[in-house]
């Protein structure tokens, strides 16, 4: 669909680029120092910037998938809700015409609640629903939020349709459009904040998404939307904003700080790169991070340019934390200068709910609570994800079932309907269980936690012989004599689960004792040694087939057909047509750990 920029346009008429807003309420005046005397004191301003991100859907402490409260071990409280509550206080604290409220992406896909707005009440209907993150954020009054690579994961004209739904700007840098090379949506935002006896201070937010949408999201932006790399914008955009009069640069990005990419060298630009920002792009005060999942209340970033230091914070996923940075200016020499920038984090679980979200949002709330309980089949025995990472578990043999007989349906009747179908699927989760008995919309929603879609592609034996050998490197070497602890036994290099697949239809050994490489053993296809030169049809979901997780062959692959309907609802439409949920159905032992052939379970 072509891009709708009239929105983007309308907003940045006054200033060519970006969203400018006036602050109309004043800050206290500043304090006379003590023992002042014929010298005034110098001007100073306090500016509180607040931040979230990675919301993916969670509106308040609720499990979806358990249908309870939220809890975990460490006693994290999740949702909006709650951190309206922290906003609320530190508004009252600091003054809310001296404060921020910023996001880094990430927050319309994640929950059923998610997946209800956008599939099953859809907001893009003709007089659809407003989206309850879009209600939420607007309540508690959000300036601007950073694109996130989910953002895209319904769609443009979803996203559109929630950006046309927020009373604040959703900001992209280097979200370009493809034909023109110009930004698709606001680059930034210039807010100003009134000081009594001096100049307002200008607050400059520049916002940047990730690189890796380009391939996690192909079938929706290819040819659309383009996504360079957020160091090389960043360093576009900052000079701008301090030509423009900017006194404070805060960057807003959907990357991680690690300095590391998942998807290799099929994208030319850094995926987790906000550290990198810090330290090529000068005059930048602070960044909120967000992309990576991870909690870092304060991380300081020497910037190679000027020796200054950039303050980056990132506060937990799913509304767990707030970011809070506290920026310290002086006026002299005719200008606001930054001082001094800190951060720190504050805990959702240090409050209630704030009530007039709760009121707000109890109807949709309610109307998913509904739709996840559904009813759909019947399980004959309990299945469980708890020891999926390191034995062949029939759930998710379920998983590769359903996309093996989808795939097959969609290929009848042409030329590729006589190859092998195989399948690959990953243990998303530690602790999903479908239960023996009712089997509802949310039992198997756990099982599959993301929105991927399915893809077919064409592999030949060799290749899929290095695709195994490439998840079995999730495994750590562990000596043949050596004792086992499957915590410890998972998860080398730090790859995630998500990153890890099973293989259905072919057989085979992982040797952990060996070395990264030289695992796969006795791979096998029909009880034969398998055969490098034959063809099979992948069933992969998109994420996979368009690189994610750097899996060798797969984004090369000959792509041989593809569908937009989500795995977790074929899933459901696969238990609902059989009305049992039997392992004998769909479960077979493909694969397992040996070590020098001896099996570890």
């Amino acid at each position: 669909m072509p891009l709708n920029r009239r929105k983007f346009l309308k907003k940045s008429a006054a200033t060519g680029a970006g969203v400018a807003i006036a602050s109309a309420a004043a800050a206290p005046a500043a304090q006379a120092a003590p023992g002042a005397t014929a010298k005034k004191p110098a001007k100073r301003y306090a500016l509180t910037v607040m931040g979230t991100t990675d919301l993916h859907g969670h509106v308040f402490n609720w499990d979806y998938f358990k249908d309870a409260e939220y809890s975990d071990k460490a006693g994290n409280a999740q949702g909006l809700a709650r951190v309206s509550t922290l906003v609320n206080q530190v508004r009252e604290e600091k003054g809310r015409c001296n404060t921020l409220l910023l996001d880094a992406g990430d927050t319309i896909q994640g929950t059923p609640l998610t997946y209800y707005y956008a599939k099953v009440d859809p907001i893009t209907a003709e007089g659809g629903p407003v989206h309850p993150m879009a209600q939420a954020m607007n309540a508690i009054g959000y300036d601007a939020a950073a694109l996130g690579n989910h953002e895209f994961n319904y769609g443009i004209e979803t996203l559109r349709k929630f950006e046309e739904q927020l009373r604040f700007p959703l900001l992209g840098a280097n979200a370009l459009d493809a034909k023109t090379q110009k930004p698709a949506f606001p680059p930034y935002l210039i807010k100003k904040f009134r000081v009594p006896g001096a100049p307002p201070v200008k607050v400059a937010v520049l916002g940047l998404t990730n690189p890796g949408i380009a391939i996690w999201d192909k079938a929706y932006v290819q040819g659309k939307l383009q996504f360079p790399g957020l160091e090389e914008q960043a360093a576009k955009w900052v000079p701008r904003l301090k030509s423009m009069g900017a006194d404070v640069v805060i960057v807003s990005a959907h990357s991680g700080s690690s300095g590391t990419s998942s998807y290799g060298d099929q994208v030319p630009y850094v995926e987790n790169s906000a550290a990198l920002v810090a330290q090529q792009v000068p005059d930048i005060d602070a960044i909120l991070v967000g992309h990576a999942h991870v909690e870092i209340p304060e991380l300081k970033v020497t910037n190679s340019v000027t020796g200054r230091t950039v303050v980056l914070s990132e506060p937990l996923a799913f509304a767990e934390r707030l970011s809070v940075f506290d920026v310290e200016l002086v006026f002299a020499g005719g200008r606001w200068t930054v001082e001094s920038v800190s951060s720190k984090v504050l805990n959702s679980n240090t409050v209630a709910d704030d009530p007039k979200i709760t009121k707000l949002l109890t109807d949709e709330h309610a109307k998913v609570v509904e739709y996840v309980n559904q009813v759909v089949g019947r399980a004959t025995e309990t299945l469980t994800t708890v020891e999926a990472r390191y034995t062949d578990a029939p759930i998710i043999d379920l998983i590769t079932k359903v996309q093996e007989d989808v795939v097959k349906s969609a290929l009848a009747g042409t030329q590729y309907a006589s190859l092998p179908v195989i399948a690959q699927a990953s243990p998303f989760s530690r602790t999903s269980e479908i239960p023996a008995g009712d089997v509802t919309i949310r039992d198997l929603s756990s099982l599959y936690v993301y929105d991927n879609t399915l893809v077919a592609k064409l592999l030949t034996g060799a290749q899929l012989r290095a695709y195994l050998e490439y998840s079995a490197e999730y495994f750590v070497q562990t000596a043949p004599d050596a004792a086992v602890d499957v915590e410890k036994l998972t998860n080398a290099g730090n790859r995630p689960d998500y990153n890890y697949d099973y293989v259905s239809g072919l057989s085979y050994e992982i040797d952990i004792a060996q070395p990264a490489g030289s695992r796969i053993r006795n791979l096998a296809f029909g009880g034969a040694p398998l055969d490098d030169a034959q063809q099979f049809v992948l069933a992969v979901n998109n994420y996979r087939a368009n690189g994610g997780g750097a899996f060798p062959h797969v984004a090369s692959a000959q792509q041989l057909w593809s569908e937009s309907t989500e795995i977790r609802t074929r899933i459901a439409e696969w238990v609902t047509a059989k009305g049992v949920l039997d392992p004998k159905d769909f479960a077979s032992v493909d694969w397992k750990l040996t070590r020098n052939g001896t099996p570890v379970f």
